[in-house]
């Protein structure tokens, strides 16, 4: 019998990395879980055993400590191209990928003021980056999951087809609620990463003020708000799970339901997803 290996790729996946920085008060916490990912000539590393070509991966950890205590992390996505750069110089190597989820934790309350070194870890949410370096050009997307949203009006869903199988009732006046994944591509030589905020304020505040007549019209909503505020973002990529909250039927107990009972249900639930992408105008 003949084989062949056809591709392969290896790294170091979930090196965690919290740097303080110290220099001045207060203080900063950055939280990271960064995966490190090569492709390139390491066939004979599979097919021979030959490692003379193989960067270990314990060396991917060990780098990403040294570039950390270098490098002030100011923005995620600049420290994750530097090590994709440094990646993509090792022999053998044709692609180098650095991919990491940034854990946000905001300040402690202390005395009606931020603590300048206190924090709590912020929810659910996560910025997430991923740098790739291959024939000499990197890219660079960003985004978010996580972020657990919730509006108790302006949110309908009625004028879907029916069949003999539905069930479900039109509405008018729903909860709508999600978990934001976002991703969205920046444009070749962008690097103003601060606009990473300016986007979720986007997304976040049309979400807000949408009068939704589904998810998907207002999944629309936020991407195009989304590519208004940051001219730099050339796509973007959302995936909104539909939190379900069903209204509880009381008239077994003699009490009405004036939309103010619910319960939260986790499965099955729908998943809207889309991907917008910036026009030539």
């Amino acid at each position: 019998m003949s084989v062949e290996l056809v591709w392969s790729r290896y790294g170091k996946s979930s090196v965690r990395l919290v740097k303080v920085r110290r220099a001045s008060d207060p203080h900063d916490v950055i939280d990271l879980t960064i995966d490190v990912s090569l492709e390139g000539a390491f066939e004979k590393v599979y097919t021979d055993g030959d490692n003379s070509a193989c960067v270990a991966t314990d060396t991917m950890k060990n780098t990403i400590y040294a570039f950390a205590r270098r490098d002030p992390i100011d923005h995620v996505e600049a420290f994750a191209s530097r090590l994709a750069d440094h990646f993509s110089k090792k022999p053998g190597v044709s692609l180098a990928q650095i991919a990491a989820a940034e854990h946000p934790w905001t300040r402690l309350p202390a005395d009606g003021r931020p603590h300048p070194h206190a924090f709590a870890r912020a929810g659910e949410e996560d910025w997430t980056t991923v740098a790739t370096r291959s024939a000499g050009r990197t890219s660079i997307t960003s985004g978010l999951r996580g972020l657990v949203v919730l509006k108790t009006t302006d949110s309908a869903f009625a004028g879907f087809p029916r069949d003999e199988y539905t069930t479900l009732p039109e509405v008018r006046d729903r909860i709508l609620a999600t978990s934001i994944t976002a991703t969205w591509q920046y444009a070749d030589g962008f690097t103003d990463f601060s606009a990473r905020t300016g986007i979720r304020q986007a997304m976040v505040g049309a979400f807000a003020a949408h009068e939704s007549e589904s998810v998907q019209q207002t999944l629309y909503a936020m991407g195009a708000a989304a590519l208004a505020a940051c001219s730099g973002v050339t796509e973007i990529l959302l995936s909104l799970p539909n939190r379900h909250h069903l209204l509880v039927d009381l008239k077994p107990f003699g009490l009405d339901n004036p939309n103010e009972i619910f319960v939260a249900t986790d499965q099955p639930f729908g998943l809207i997803e889309a991907r917008i992408k910036r026009m030539p105008t």
